[in-house]
């Protein structure tokens, strides 16, 4: 029995279909699990002291006594990648949210404040965003210095601008709108109305652009601790952990390896998760 060759192009074009609609549910679910391995003891997972060494078990590769086998101190890299995870998420979480305060305030005064203000803050913004937002936060942590809280800090402040302009740009279309005119009408003070009505609705925007910046944040975070900038050792980091085995990727690669693997794992699938949402809010 032959082949409807005329049935190749739909059967194709279903599958196609499917694994685009199963693939950011594959990703959402890694999500959780990343989430439920910060939120629940880093213990259950597994019962190595993550800062423990052991100088008679440097460099040994992976295998049953080790998973991801050990560092240059014999710390267990397995272990140290559980637990760093709380700190890289942590560290990702506060960014996004300082970044979607900041950046929140900041489009609604530029959007209610008038023209003039309005034009000063959008420059302000037009000149911020013309750098790299790692080049920002490199700014501000030098300014700073180095350590969990101020990477946090400097990756939020960085984020502020892109966050910013897309509230503006959402902000004014509902200003714009007749309900909020009649709350001007009736004397409705201006903070009371961008509250009730004009925030909720730019909100999922910004959730949208939030879920995919949170992505972004992650590979930051990484990219200043890689540089020395983060969590103070001994306390791990997915990039401290990758800055830790870059002098040892020919002997010993899994150090660098498994949590790079992790990074990049992690950022895809917030960015496509990101990405679904956005294109679900298009339609």
């Amino acid at each position: 029995m032959g082949v409807d060759t005329a049935l190749i192009p739909v059967v194709r074009t279903t599958a196609r279909q499917t694994a685009r609609g199963r693939l950011p549910m594959l990703c959402a679910g890694a999500l959780l699990l990343l989430l439920a391995l910060v939120l629940v003891a880093p213990g259950l997972f597994t019962g190595r002291d993550p800062d423990a060494t052991d100088v008679t078990r440097t460099f040994q590769a992976p295998g049953m006594a080790h998973l991801l086998g050990t560092d240059q101190l014999g710390r267990d890299v397995f272990a140290r990648l559980v637990h760093g995870t709380r700190i890289s998420v942590a560290v990702a979480a506060a960014a996004t949210v300082i970044g979607v305060g900041g950046g929140a305030l900041l489009g609604l005064l530029a959007a209610a404040g008038g023209a003039r203000v309005d034009a000063l803050l959008m420059r302000v913004v037009d000149v911020l965003m013309a750098f790299p937002e790692i080049l920002l936060a490199l700014l501000v942590v030098a300014v700073l210095g180095g350590g969990t809280l101020n990477v946090a800090l400097a990756i939020g402040l960085a984020g502020i601008p892109s966050y910013a302009r897309l509230v503006r740009g959402q902000a004014r279309l509902v200003l714009g709108s007749e309900y909020v005119e009649a709350a001007r009408a009736l004397g409705v003070p201006p903070w009371r109305y961008l509250l009730r009505h004009v925030l909720p609705n730019v909100g999922g925007s910004i959730v949208v652009l939030a879920s995919i910046g949170s992505g972004s944040a992650i590979a930051a975070g990484a990219g200043l601790s890689l540089l020395g900038l983060g969590p103070r050792p001994p306390q791990a980091d997915w990039g401290s952990m990758v800055a830790d085995g870059k002098d040892f990727l020919q002997t010993a690669w899994w150090i660098s390896v498994a949590p790079g693997l992790v990074i990049s794992a992690v950022v895809v699938a917030v960015t496509l998760v990101g990405r679904t949402l956005q294109s679900s809010a298009v339609r």
